[in-house]
């Protein structure tokens, strides 16, 4: 571990691009598809106060189209943070309490080392040359970023969705530095249906002529109907057919009557092609597709004979496990298969399905049931951890 440097406090450092720091110089990242990688860069954002001892440092792991920025404006598309309304003073992840650290992962397109990034052999972007990587890379690069920031344990690590397997993949490979995990909407593999998700996604993006075998940007082009096409696929998964017959049914767009043709007649529509559409002006796809590659290969049981347990076995960790009803991408029965590969180990685990009908997408939106387990898992850990109690309102 290189030299701890003083605990960072909030604002300090900050950009409005965000925090970047280049790693792996004297030590390249080993990568499972058996190339080494280094130099290489990680963006982050960082949150609130690393306390003296430095045993209050919260890891937040992104989804597959999250980035670093938790609560900031994001600064291509101005919009909140994904998770602004969890993260802030007296919040879920209270920055009076917790150093809240996110990272965008190794093969993004926010700041972080990928395929849309110049490749300091050719001096060109590494377009498809880029390895393939896996959820387990993701977290060699973020335990690289933590050692530069002299945190040997964290007090948590969350996230829900692709962060949900970067938190299960950071118990299995560095179960020491975890003190407690809360893997949210999530498996402890991707299944056969959500391959086929992604793989759709992905031959749409390589069906555009703009994306000229993966090296558009040296073309100066951009894959945007592909890209589009495999954002509107995927999102669909993100909700639940309530949420969606709540919010559209079969209403018309702007008009009285259908048009008898192929224009978007119906108000769902019209919603998919926008999410497509702005989707386009912050995500890179070539990123998509290497990270939905890294979702498809996740698999805990791989390494450990096809049992699940024998990948916690010894594990420490404290452990909240939620999923939520309506969630079919991630369903309930793949959380309870985590939590009974824990209890089979003895592992502290708490299990909590959320009742709600707003599909996958739950754990970004406000779901009070959710912030209330968060708030007492936490509350509970720190009292373990020996940390200050949470201040009452």
């Amino acid at each position: 571990m290189q030299a701890s440097p003083p605990p960072p406090a909030w604002g300090e450092g900050h950009r409005p691009e965000g925090l970047t720091v280049t790693l792996g110089r004297d030590r390249p990242l080993a990568l499972d598809c058996g190339i080494e990688m280094g130099p290489f860069t990680i963006a982050y954002q960082t949150y609130g106060r690393l306390n003296a001892d430095r045993s209050n440092a919260i890891l937040i792991c992104h989804a597959l189209t999250g980035d670093q920025f938790v609560a900031d404006p994001h600064p291509i598309t101005g919009k909140a943070g994904w998770w602004s309304f969890v993260v802030g003073p007296g919040r879920v992840l209270d920055t009076d309490r917790f150093f809240l650290i996110c990272a965008n992962v190794l093969g993004g397109c926010m700041g972080s080392t990928g395929p849309r990034e110049t490749n300091p052999a050719t001096d060109r972007p590494w377009a498809l040359s880029f390895p393939v990587i896996t959820i387990a890379d993701m977290v060699r690069a973020q335990a690289r970023l933590l050692d530069h920031l002299g945190i040997g344990q964290l007090f948590c690590v969350i996230g829900g969705s692709m962060g949900a397997m970067q938190a299960l993949q950071w118990t299995v490979s560095h179960p020491d530095r975890v003190f407690a995990a809360v893997p949210v909407a999530g498996s402890y593999r991707h299944s056969a249906q959500n391959i086929a998700f992604h793989e759709v996604g992905r031959q749409a993006i390589m069906a555009d002529p703009n994306w000229c075998g993966g090296d558009y940007l040296r073309e100066g082009l951009v894959p945007h109907r592909g890209l589009a096409v495999a954002r509107m696929a995927a999102h669909i998964t993100y909700l639940s057919e309530t949420a969606l017959h709540r919010k559209f049914g079969r209403t018309l767009h702007n008009r009285a009557q259908v048009t008898y043709g192929f224009d978007a007649d119906f108000q769902v529509e019209s919603y998919l092609r926008h999410q497509g559409s702005t989707f386009v002006d912050r995500f890179d796809a070539n990123s998509y597709l290497y990270i939905t590659r890294a979702m498809d290969y996740f698999d805990l049981t791989v390494e450990h004979d096809g049992v699940l347990a024998r990948a916690f076995r010894g594990t420490k960790t404290r452990f909240c496990v939620v999923s939520f009803t309506s969630d079919w991408l991630f369903p309930t029965s793949e959380s309870r298969a985590v939590v009974h590969a824990l209890n089979a180990v003895a592992a502290n685990v708490s299990f909590v399905e959320i009742e709600t009908d707003k599909g996958h997408d739950a754990f970004l939106l406000d779901e009070p049931e959710f912030h209330t387990t968060l708030i007492g898992f936490l509350e509970g850990a720190a009292e373990h951890r020996g940390l200050p109690r949470r201040r009452q309102s």
